[in-house]
C-alpha cells in the first residue's frame, strides 16, 4: 500500500509541490493527524500557495542551499520530506541530504496510470523508482487485486491552467524578493501566458483538423501504422533518463529507422503532447525529414486524436519512457521503450530488441504478466487522487 507510516508527533517538511493548492491541503491534513509541519518556499508563488504560519523562505544563492537544507533538517529533527519531482535542483540536493541523515523522502509525480491516479513513491519516481523491474518478480506474484474501487477524480484542465497562470504571475511579479531562485524550466509569466492562449487556439483548430483520423484508425489504417507519442520538450525524463538530447533527436532516430526497415505499405503517426500544444510544433520538422527520407506520404504529425483508439489499432508503439507506454501495454499493443522506463520489462515491452528490428518483429505484451505488474504498480505507487481535482479519500490511502 501507499503507506507513509505514522504522522502523529512526526516533523514533516514540504518542499515544492505541484503548482496550486495540493500541498497546502495536504499540509492541513497532516496537521490534523498530529504532525508538526514546515514548508520551504523558493519563490513568491511557493509562498503564496503555502499556509503562512509554517512557511520559511529560502532566498540565498543556489550554492548555499546544500548547507542550508542539511542544517535545517538536523535542527528541526525532520522525520519525513514530501516533494514533487526528484530531478529539480533543490529537490536533488535535499534528497541527498535527507539520505545522509536517514530521513524518509516521499516523491509525488503525475500518475503513471491516468487520469484518476497520482504517483507517490518513497525515494524516487520514474527511473529513480525502487519498483522491481524483473520478469521473474512479477511472474512469481500470486494474483493481486487492484484498488477495491477507483473513483473519478474530476481532474480539471481549467484548474491546472488557473494554478499555473497564478503561479507564474506571482513568482515573476515578486522575483526581486527571491533574486537567486533557479527554475527547472522557462520562467517568464508573459511567455507562459502567450503559450496558454496559443494552446487553447491550437486545441480548437487541431480538434477539427485531426478529427477524421480517429475514424481512419479503426478502418482504413487499422493495423497499418505505428504510433509514436511525443513527450514534452522540457521533460526531465528525456534529459535525465534517456539517450536523447531532445525530441528532435528522438524523432530523427525513429523516422530514419522506420524509413529503412518498416514495410513500405506501413504508416507512422506522431502525436504531440497536449502540454506542448502551445509551445512547440514538430510537424514542420517531421514533414521535412520525412520528405528527405522519401516517406512523406506515410507520415502523420497530429495533435488532437483519441489516444486509446490510436493505441488499440496500431501495429506497435514507440516511446522514450512516456506513461502512454503503459496505456499501450494495457491495450495489448507491442511496445518498445527507448529510454529508461519502469515498465520496460522483458515480455511486457520488446526489451532488448533493436528499433530496426521492431518494425518487423514487434511482440505484444504477456497479458497475465501485465495484469500482475499493473496491480502491483497501483498498490505500491498510485493514489486515487488528483493534483487539480478531488484530493481523494486519504484515509484509505495509508495517510
Amino acid at each position: 500500500m501507499n503507506s507513509i507510516g505514522v504522522l502523529k508527533d512526526k516533523n514533516i517538511l514540504f518542499l515544492q509541490g505541484p503548482m496550486g493548492t495540493f500541498f497546502k491541503r495536504l499540509d492541513k491534513i497532516f496537521r490534523k493527524k498530529g504532525a508538526k509541519t514546515y514548508k520551504i518556499a523558493f519563490n513568491a508563488a511557493d509562498w503564496f500557495f503555502s499556509n503562512k504560519d509554517n512557511v520559511i523562505s529560502y532566498k540565498d544563492k543556489p550554492e548555499k542551499w546544500k548547507k542550508f537544507i542539511s542544517d535545517f533538517l538536523a535542527a528541526k529533527h525532520i522525520d519525513k520530506i514530501f516533494l514533487f519531482g526528484d530531478c529539480r535542483f533543490y529537490q536533488k540536493i535535499a534528497i541527498k541530504a535527507a539520505d545522509s541523515l536517514g530521513i524518509e523522502v516521499f516523491v509525488f509525480e503525475e500518475g503513471y496510470i491516468r487520469p484518476d491516479f497520482i504517483t507517490l513513491e518513497k525515494y524516487g519516481v520514474n527511473d529513480n523508482s525502487k519498483l522491481p523491474r524483473t520478469k521473474a518478480f512479477y511472474e512469481n506474484l500470486t494474483k493481486i487485486l487492484e484498488y477495491p474501487k477507483t473513483l473519478p477524480m474530476k481532474n480539471s484542465l481549467y484548474n491546472l491552467i488557473i494554478s499555473a497562470t497564478t503561479y507564474y504571475l506571482i513568482a515573476n511579479a515578486f522575483i526581486f524578493l527571491y533574486p537567486h531562485y533557479i527554475h527547472h524550466r522557462e520562467f517568464s509569466a508573459v511567455k507562459e501566458g502567450f503559450y496558454g492562449i496559443r494552446n487553447l487556439v491550437r486545441k480548437i483548430i487541431y480538434a477539427q483538423k485531426d478529427r477524421y483520423c480517429n475514424a481512419l484508425f479503426k478502418t482504413a489504417l487499422s493495423k497499418k501504422y505505428f504510433f509514436v507519442p511525443l513527450q514534452t520538450y522540457a521533460d526531465a525524463q528525456i534529459k535525465k533518463h534517456s539517450p536523447f538530447k531532445n525530441m528532435e533527436e528522438f524523432i530523427q532516430t525513429v523516422l530514419t529507422s522506420f524509413a529503412h526497415f518498416a514495410d513500405k505499405d506501413c504508416f507512422i503517426v506522431f502525436k504531440h503532447h497536449p502540454l506542448d500544444r502551445g509551445r512547440v510544433n514538430y510537424a514542420g520538422y517531421i514533414n521535412a525529414l520525412a520528405k528527405r527520407l522519401g516517406i512523406e506520404n506515410r507520415v502523420m504529425a497530429l495533435y488532437e486524436i483519441h489516444i486509446p483508439n490510436a493505441l488499440k489499432n496500431a501495429l506497435g508503439t514507440v516511446t522514450i519512457n512516456s506513461t502512454v507506454g503503459l496505456s499501450s501495454l494495457y491495450h495489448g499493443t507491442p511496445t518498445i521503450a527507448m529510454g529508461k522506463a519502469i515498465y520496460d520489462i522483458k515480455s511486457l515491452t520488446c526489451k532488448g530488441m533493436k528499433l530496426d528490428d521492431f518494425w518487423q518483429n514487434a511482440v505484444p505484451p504477456d497479458r497475465d504478466l501485465f495484469q500482475k505488474f499493473r496491480a502491483f504498480l497501483i498498490q505500491n505507487s498510485q493514489i486515487n487522487s488528483s493534483f487539480y481535482g478531488k484530493i481523494g479519500d486519504l484515509e484509505k490511502m495509508g495517510f
